[in-house]
């Protein structure tokens, strides 16, 4: 497990553009925090790690946005807060998000979903210290 204090928005996101670097393609990694938590810019700074140029914003009422990378491969970024359940989300075809070797999944609010999340799933916890200090966990083997 790793922690990190980030101290402002910025910090937030060279954490995760470091991060990128050392996650495997295929892999699922879950973003848990309130509201306001920093989970998008946590987003942000992970798809920037990867290459991504355009602008990153939360997928709320798309519930998926993906991006293209270098080589055919891809970043997906979901927002499950307006999915109901893990029946909803099968219906929605998160699955296909979980399964494809040549991308990363980063999941916004994966508790709605539950049972359908991949049991090797890497666990992001973004917690509100302050108004500008968030604590991220990592429970992970990166």
């Amino acid at each position: 497990m790793k922690k990190f204090i980030s101290h402002s928005e910025k910090e937030t996101e060279n954490f995760a553009f470091e991060l990128s670097g050392n996650t495997a393609w295929g892999t699922v990694l879950t973003l848990d925090g309130d509201l306001g938590a920093g989970k998008t810019v946590f987003a942000r700074g992970f798809a920037r790690g990867l290459g991504v140029t355009e602008p990153v914003s939360s997928p709320t009422y798309t519930i998926a946005q993906e991006y293209a990378l270098d080589g055919g491969k891809r970043l997906y970024h979901l927002d499950l807060y307006r999915i109901s359940s893990a029946e909803a989300g099968l219906a929605f075809g998160v699955d296909e998000f979980f399964n494809d070797p040549q991308a990363i999944a980063l999941v916004e609010w994966p508790e709605r979903i539950g049972e359908v999340i991949p049991e090797d799933a890497i666990k992001i916890t973004i917690r509100h210290l302050s108004a500008a200090e968030r604590e991220i966990t990592v429970d992970d083997n990166i």
